[in-house]
This record gives C-alpha cells, sequence and structure tokens, in this order.
C-alpha cells in the first residue's frame, strides 16, 4: 500500500508541536508497518536549508503554477532524517515560502493576508509533484489546514487522472484554529475544471470553521487528531457519517492509523 503524507508542519524542521511530532513519526511508523510512503511539507522560510541539508530537485521544479493570473514558479527541495530512513519533499517559491521567517503568521501574530494563495499552491504544487513522481497513492492523508483543499482537488479536478482515481483520502482534525478569514473571492482562485461551485459553498465565507467543513465533505475518513478540536468542525464531522478515528494517545497510535488507512481503502 502506498501512502501519501500531506503535512502542514514536521518536526525537526519547525519546532515541536502535537502537530508536527505526528508529522515525524507516523510516516516513519508506517513504513515500519510495511507501506510505502511519500511526504511533503511546506518550504516555510524559517527552516534552516543548510543545518537540514535541503537541496532542489531540479527534475521536479521548474513548473508554473497560475493563481489570480500571477505565475508562481513551483521549486520541490528534499531532505532526509537519516536515522528514520524517510525523505521528506518540500513545496517552496520565493515570494509565499523563502522570503518569510515564520510559518503561516508574522512575528506579532498576524496571519499573512495571502495565506489563501498559499494554500492552493500548496496543495496544487503537491498534487502535481506527484504527478511527476508517476507515484499513485491508495491514502492521501492531509494535516493542517494548509493542506484543505487536497481533498477537493483530488476528487474533483484530478478524479480521472489515474493515478489518483482509486485513492482514499483522510483529513485530520487539529486544535489549528485562526482568528479572521481568508480573503473574498477565495471560491474564484482555487477553482479547476471539475470543480463545481455549489459544491464549495462554504468557502465563500472562508473561515476556519467552513474551510475544514469543505474539506470534510471531499474526505473518505476523518481523524480527529487533537483532544480538542473546533466544536463546530467536530459536530459537522460527525454528521456525516463517514468513518471516523477517534483521537489516539502516543501510545499506540501508529497501530490504530495503520488499521484505519486498511479499512478506508475497502470502502
Amino acid at each position: 500500500m502506498k501512502v501519501l503524507f500531506i503535512h502542514q508542519e514536521i518536526t525537526p524542521y519547525l519546532k515541536e508541536t502535537p502537530m508536527s511530532l505526528i508529522g515525524r513519526y507516523l510516516p516513519q511508523g508506517i513504513q515500519e508497518k510495511g507501506k510505502e510512503i511519500r511526504i511533503f511539507m511546506p518550504r516555510f522560510g524559517n527552516i534552516n536549508e543548510r543545518r537540514n541539508q535541503l537541496h532542489e530537485v531540479i527534475r521536479l521544479s521548474g513548473m508554473n503554477m497560475i493563481i489570480n493570473d500571477t505565475d508562481h514558479p513551483l521549486i520541490i527541495k528534499v531532505a532526509s532524517i537519516q536515522k528514520a530512513r524517510i525523505q521528506i519533499y518540500f513545496i517552496d517559491n520565493d515570494d509565499f515560502f523563502t522570503k518569510r521567517k515564520t510559518t503561516v503568521a508574522d512575528k506579532d501574530g498576524v496571519v499573512f493576508e495571502d495565506n489563501d494563495d498559499r494554500t492552493v499552491f500548496f496543495s496544487r504544487g503537491v498534487i502535481e509533484t506527484v504527478k511527476k513522481l508517476n507515484w499513485p497513492p491508495d491514502v492521501i492523508h492531509c494535516h493542517g489546514w494548509m493542506t484543505s483543499l487536497v481533498p477537493l482537488y483530488i476528487k474533483r479536478a484530478f478524479k480521472d487522472n489515474p493515478l489518483f482515481s482509486d485513492s482514499k483520502v483522510v483529513y485530520s482534525l487539529y486544535d489549528d484554529d485562526f482568528q479572521g478569514a481568508f480573503r473574498k473571492g477565495y471560491d474564484k482562485k482555487l477553482k479547476m475544471p471539475g470543480i463545481i461551485a455549489k459544491e464549495i459553498k462554504w468557502l465563500k465565507n472562508p473561515i476556519y470553521a467552513n474551510i475544514q467543513k469543505s474539506a470534510l465533505d471531499f474526505a473518505d475518513g476523518i481523524v480527529i487528531a487533537s483532544p480538542n478540536v473546533n466544536p463546530d468542525v467536530e459536530k459537522y464531522a460527525r454528521s456525516l457519517n463517514k468513518p471516523i478515528l477517534e483521537y489516539q494517545g502516543e501510545e499506540n497510535y501508529v497501530d490504530a492509523y495503520n488499521d484505519f488507512y486498511d479499512k478506508i481503502v475497502t470502502l
């Protein structure tokens, strides 16, 4: 089985948080269970490229993605965690990631105004890179709101692509609320062929809860990944009658996630 992990945070590249620790240890544990994995995250500007030995993958870079009629070069970098025998692909772009020394908010905690564009770029960048790798994932597991468009893109824009036509999408819910909202028009700038306006009704008002609800609409399975997640989002998740993996402690979460993947692919 092939499992594609798409993470907003992974330690040691970013500071330790519950999300970044899962990003570090879950893929390793799943690989040790005998599954084949690929891992993606954004190349935020506060990631030390030299210390972490990131280097560009020329054969995967060079594509331009158009968002709001503007070309944005896609750069792919890679690094390895040797003792875990895992490799991480980084989605990079000078304007969206490299030039900033923080992740999703500035040093004063104010979220970046263009997090909407960054979410579109990251989600599409991962999918386009997987296409270049010609690697068909059985399970795609998304972690963090910056991955929230992946379920929509996989199930609508790329549903007829043979690499993704049989992929099952798992979406994890974390305690990662942010204040405010993405800019108006988010539902238009993310559009691709195959995406119907009425199916992305939540994104006309792109506050945190609605962004998450839209992702859940297109997920095959849902993971409660934090002890306390947004109650409105959790209530909506439970109303969908989709398979849900309840919150797991540190002791046995790899086994539980592995079993959940096995269950999801049979649906």
